[in-house]
């Protein structure tokens, strides 16, 4: 038995017996005789009961549930200190207003108090991290994570660097140096996704909350969740864009489309899969690595291998070394837009110096 189905059979059954009782309470004014105005009163009930407490019961509180946990620990805290400030402010005029003849001496206290600690809690939410900075500086608190990135530039991450995961070690190492900004848009995208009917589309989205639950674990690292949207704008790129521009801000990703239109509107982007290509490993000629030949070259006794980060080796000579590991010495770096392609000679063959070798 679900919860909704649960929640429709208890509010059917309350709210009907009080459609009953309103019913047998009011037959004089609707000018019907007891039972059949209970009757009247208690279908209506049942009916509403039925349709309405999903919505007003569970919903409500599953929405709840998974807004506090989306919320970095720092801002919930804050959120609720701001409660109970604006709590504590307007109880002290709780007790003046309380003089004055009903029902005002009675209602003001009690609504002065709901709206003092509304507004300290959304205030408090909003401004969580101003205020965390001017806390750290007040007591002296040399904080990485809320001195040093607040500093820094501001970093937008779309979905796509997310899901990949890799944004992560590369907050780990502090090189990014700013704050990382996670739209809500880019949040409702990902829940889409990890909803998906698709086994491999649900286990994308469900990696991608994981990677934003670990970069807020990160002490180094500030994230921020922010709430600005474009309700003219449908596509999730074109609002990245658009929150760039108004922010101010760089946008990660390793979607290359996404790159090449925000480069048009002057927003800095920072391509994750170009950080990779770039540290690959670096061998000049003359510089020695073992490798691990595991296929045939296309020209006559070439073997070819590959490194960790993906480079390939054609190693002249290599196929009598198949499936083996053996030094080799670089002759050649070749840079293509699709990679770096390294030609190599075995060791073995420049100290036996053979023709094929020193060619």
């Amino acid at each position: 038995m679900t919860f909704d189905f649960l929640s429709r059979l208890i509010g059917m059954i309350v709210i009907g017996i009080a459609g009953a009782r309103l019913g047998s309470d009011v037959s004089s004014i609707v000018s019907l005789d007891a039972t059949s105005s209970a009757v009247v009163f208690g279908l209506t009930g049942v009916l509403f009961g039925l349709i309405v407490t999903p919505y007003i019961t569970v919903h409500p509180v599953r929405w709840g549930v998974r807004t506090l946990n989306e919320l970095p620990v720092e801002r919930l805290m804050l959120s609720l200190v701001g409660a109970a400030v604006g709590l504590s402010l307007t109880l002290l005029l709780a007790y003046p207003l309380s003089l004055l003849p009903e029902p005002f001496g009675v209602v003001l206290p009690s609504l002065l108090s709901l709206v003092g600690a509304y507004l300290g809690l959304t205030t408090f939410g909003i401004r969580h991290r101003e205020i965390l900075d001017m806390m750290s500086e007040r007591m002296n608190r040399s904080s990485v994570r809320l001195a040093a990135a607040q500093a820094g530039r501001k970093l937008i991450l779309d979905t796509s660097v997310l899901i990949d995961g890799r944004i992560v070690g590369v907050a780990e190492t502090n090189f990014l140096g700013g704050t990382l900004i996670v739209p809500r848009f880019v949040m409702n995208e990902l829940h889409r996704v990890a909803d998906s009917s698709d086994q491999l589309r649900r286990n994308r989205g469900r990696h991608g909350l994981d990677v934003l639950k670990r970069l807020q674990r990160i002490d180094s690292v500030a994230v921020r969740m922010v709430e600005d949207d474009f309700e003219d704008i449908t596509e999730v790129d074109n609002k990245l864009v658009a929150l760039a521009v108004q922010m101010q801000a760089a946008i990660i990703t390793n979607d290359y489309n996404l790159g090449q239109v925000a480069e048009l509107q002057d927003v800095q982007v920072l391509n994750i899969n170009q950080l990779a290509k770039s540290l690959r490993a670096m061998y000049i000629p003359g510089e020695s690595f073992a490798i691990r030949i595991i296929q045939e070259g296309k020209d006559v006794n070439q073997g070819v291998g590959y490194l960790d980060d993906g480079t390939m080796v054609v190693v002249e000579n290599g196929r009598q070394y198949m499936d083996r590991v053996l030094d080799v010495r670089v002759t050649k770096l070749i840079e293509r837009d699709a990679g770096r392609m390294i030609f190599a000679v075995p060791e073995a063959e420049l100290r036996r110096g053979t023709p094929e070798a020193s060619t």
